[in-house]
């Protein structure tokens, strides 16, 4: 996203035989400034992870206890890890739409087509759902932890991110 900015920008002033113009330089500072807290925000939630995903799935199983209990969706050791597994699966993906500031990435690669997946297995979308918005609150908090991180407003990009999870739980439900 980035580079290509830099470069359509680039290429539009050549084309013109011109200098980059001030606007310009302050518009690819400020799209850099962004890329940095992106990459702040990306970093922080990749480095928790695992926490984000097993604490989500912990609180699920708490309020729901029926999916871990015999016949439920996530009883045995193995359909339990197949949970946590899909959860971190779309949380990796919710990471890429949030670095490139698309969300394209994430429905093309993780959720067309999860829903009838889900459906098809028997699995409980709504249980989903929740976990994933579980991961979104705790997620967000840690986004929004100004300790470490590039300075600056960042409501946007976190009404950005937060959108990026509200679509995952919507395709799961």
């Amino acid at each position: 996203m980035v580079l290509d900015a830099f470069a359509k920008v680039v290429s539009q002033a050549d084309t013109r035989g011109e200098f980059l113009t001030d606007a310009q330089l302050d518009a690819l500072s400020e799209l850099v400034k962004d890329g940095n807290k992106r990459t702040d925000a990306v970093n922080r939630i990749t480095s928790n992870a695992s926490s984000l995903v097993a604490n989500a799935a912990r609180e699920l199983f708490a309020e729901q206890p029926q999916l871990i209990a015999p016949g439920g969706n996530a009883y045995t050791n193995r359909r339990a890890a197949a949970c946590l597994r899909d959860l971190e699966i779309i949380l990796r993906y919710v990471t890429y739409a949030i670095f490139a500031g698309d969300a394209s990435v994430l429905d093309d690669r993780c959720l067309n087509g999860l829903r009838e997946t889900y459906l098809a297995l028997g699995t409980p979308g709504a249980s989903v759902a929740l976990a994933v918005q579980k991961i979104k609150e705790a997620a967000i908090a840690i986004v929004n932890d100004p300790n470490n991180i590039t300075r600056g407003d960042c409501s946007a990009l976190t009404s950005e991110i937060a959108s990026y999870f509200d679509r995952a739980s919507a395709a799961v439900s």
